[in-house]
Order: C-alpha cells, then sequence, then structure tokens
C-alpha cells in the first residue's frame, strides 16, 4: 500500500492553512485503514520518503526513538509517542534478501521513526503492537532502481509482513494552496492513477519513466515522496493495482494505492 501521510504532525493540531478540516478525509482513510487489509500484518516495512541513504538503510533497533524531523509546530507535536517494537530479525531478513538481489545495504541501530512513519502509524495502527522497520530511498531518486527495490523484498508479504510506502502523490510544496497546484495535480494524479492500474508488466515500465508524464516536475520537483510508491509497486510487481483513496487538499489532488492482495473498493 502506499498512503499519503499528510503535512508535518497535521492530524494533531489545529491547521491555520486552508479550511480547519483540510485534513480530516485523510485522516478517516488512515484510521479505516486496516478494512482494506485481508489480514492483519504480523509485522510492517514502512519506506518513508523522509528517509535517504548512498544504500538502503534499514533500522534494526529493538525499540527505535522517535525522530522529530518537522520544524517550526506547536510544541505538544514533539511530545507524540508511537513505541511500537523494532525487529532485528526482521532487519537481518531483508538486508539478507537485498544482498541476495545484489543491492547495497545496512543496518542502523540507532535512528528512530521519522514523521513519515508515526504520525500516520499513530491513526492506522495506533495500538502500537505490530513490530515495524523502516526502510530508507537511495539518494539517487532513480526510479527504476527503486522499482527492482521493492521486487528485491517483495516475498516478505508471504510471510504476513506488510510493506508500506508513505509518502504524497503530489509533493509541491511551493504551489500547495496557490491556486497553481489544481490542474497539475489532476493531470499528475490521472496519469498516476491510469499507470498504477495498467497491467503490472505495463505498470513498471510506465512508472520508471514517470518523469515524462503530463505536470511530472510540477507534482514533483524532487521526486523522494513519489519513489515510496515505487517501492510498493516492485514488491507486487504481478499483481494488479487500484487507486484506494483520492482527495483535494489544499488544491491539490492526493491518492492512496493497494497492489495485490487487498480490497480495490475506491474511496473517493
Amino acid at each position: 500500500m502506499f498512503i499519503p501521510h499528510g503535512g508535518g504532525p497535521c492530524f494533531f493540531m489545529d491547521w491555520t492553512m486552508g479550511p480547519s478540516n483540510t485534513w480530516d478525509r485523510l485522516a478517516e482513510f488512515l484510521r479505516s485503514f486496516e478494512l482494506l487489509l485481508s489480514e492483519r500484518p504480523k509485522a510492517i516495512v514502512v519506506v518513508s520518503g523522509h528517509h535517504e541513504g548512498d544504500a538502503i538503510e534499514i533500522t534494526s533497533s529493538p525499540n527505535p526513538p522517535m525522530l522529530f524531523d518537522y520544524y517550526g509546530f506547536p510544541a505538544h507535536t514533539y511530545e507524540l509517542s508511537y513505541p511500537a517494537p523494532g525487529s532485528p530479525v526482521l532487519a537481518g531478513h531483508i538486508a539478507d534478501l537485498l544482498n541476495e538481489a545484489g543491492i547495497a545495504n545496512r543496518l542502523d541501530a540507532d535512528r528512530g521513526f521519522d514523521h513519515g512513519v508515526f504520525v500516520p502509524m499513530l491513526l492506522m495502527f495506533p495500538d502500537a503492537e505490530i513490530p515495524v522497520v523502516q526502510m530508507s530511498l537511495r539518494s539517487d531518486l532513480d526510479a527504476g532502481f527503486h522499482l527492482r527495490l521493492g521486487q528485491a523484498i517483495g516475498s516478505l508479504r508471504d510471510e504476513g509482513v506488510l510493506i508500506l510506502g508513505s509518502g504524497l502523490s503530489y509533493h509541491n510544496m511551493s504551489a500547495f494552496g496557490s491556486g497553481r497546484s489544481g490542474q497539475d495535480s489532476l493531470d499528475f494524479d490521472t496519469w498516476l492513477t491510469r499507470a498504477c492500474t495498467a497491467p503490472p508488466a505495463e505498470r513498471g515500465k510506465q512508472l520508471a519513466r514517470w518523469s515524462e508524464a503530463p505536470a511530472a516536475r510540477a507534482a514533483h520537483p524532487r521526486e523522494e515522496h513519489l519513489l515510496p510508491l515505487m517501492v510498493i509497486a516492485g514488491a507486487a510487481s504481478e499483481e494488479s493495482g487500484a487507486r484506494v483513496f483520492a482527495d483535494d487538499v489544499m488544491g491539490a489532488r492526493v491518492s492512496a494505492y493497494a497492489f495485490g492482495d487487498t480490497t480495490d473498493s475506491t474511496k473517493e
């Protein structure tokens, strides 16, 4: 699954940019997220748009700390806590899979959950009982590589592990709320939905060339918030995809996508 994770700690404050209910529909979607799954995950691997490395970094602490990687928000948003356990065993298993695929990686026992993880997870799995391992993007942001990265870890799904991409399908921070984002986000979202729902063999080819899509660079001046979607699509490279949520947020369309064994209902 690929989810929009919102803006900073947006679900836990009085939002001043736009109407007060700006993030309500996305929050409702995240709270009902587990209804989309065929079973409760045994563990969750999260690929966050806020975590990059020259090699793939995998959190390996049994008790990951919090990483408050946002700035200028109310004091209470720096007191949020998501005490889900990590899983050194799962982290090592991921490293083994990446080694088999020839993908450089390293375990990181110090890094905590960034807000691309703990903010949505507080709504999705508030009991914080499911082990969570965070995995980075590679800092060259190559789309084809991240599709292959997903393929390398796809077998985790057969072990009851949910592979979750956390980013935004539209991420042009200078354009949000400016009036410029509306048509650009719709044009890119239309293309992205067609690509994600294309036959799997064609989907990968289209996503690898995402920058040629209509309004691609207007939607993603830098693609770190889109690439978690590539990993997720790669992990279900032989299965169909569906859009499962869409909403207009601060004048821009944002969407969520599911691949493989989930329900295919679309909430718009």
